[in-house]
């Protein structure tokens, strides 16, 4: 099977849980250029009237200038990877069956299918379970 896999750096903001909050921190990102390929925001059920948002890629002088306006970091705890393949049935299960019987767990995953194409995110807790889950998924 051929995947596309890439590491990517995860960029979150605290938004307020109320409307327009998350568009005026995307707003800010497309004013500096910024094409996002993944957006998440949820709210925060620790920190009531509050949420965060996710974000990937952010690239070059611009686009960091823009996260930083609009209160994104890059997070150091949050370590990801992005898969990339053409969609068929049981694709999740055996991406994420493989990584389990190796041992790796997940921290989260987000995965969305257009046409043929499926593109999942895969959150560890610790960078080495990236390299290892990649190493991993090559040799599907």
């Amino acid at each position: 099977m051929k995947l596309t896999i890439a590491k990517e750096d995860v960029w979150a903001a605290t938004i307020k849980d109320q409307p327009g909050s998350l568009a005026g921190k995307l707003e800010v990102l497309a004013a500096g250029g910024v094409d996002l390929g993944f957006v998440i925001a949820r709210r925060n059920p620790a920190k009531k009237g509050t949420g965060v948002v996710f974000v990937t890629p952010i690239k070059g002088a611009n686009q960091l200038a823009a996260a930083k306006k609009a209160g994104f970091r890059k997070t150091n705890s949050l370590h990801s990877l992005q898969v990339e393949a053409t969609d068929k049935p049981g694709l999740g299960a055996l991406l994420t069956g493989a990584l389990a019987a190796a041992g790796v767990n997940l921290r989260g995953l987000s995965a969305a299918a257009m046409g043929r194409k499926c593109v999942c995110h895969m959150a560890f807790d610790k960078s080495a379970d990236v390299g290892k889950a990649t190493q991993i998924l090559k040799k599907l």
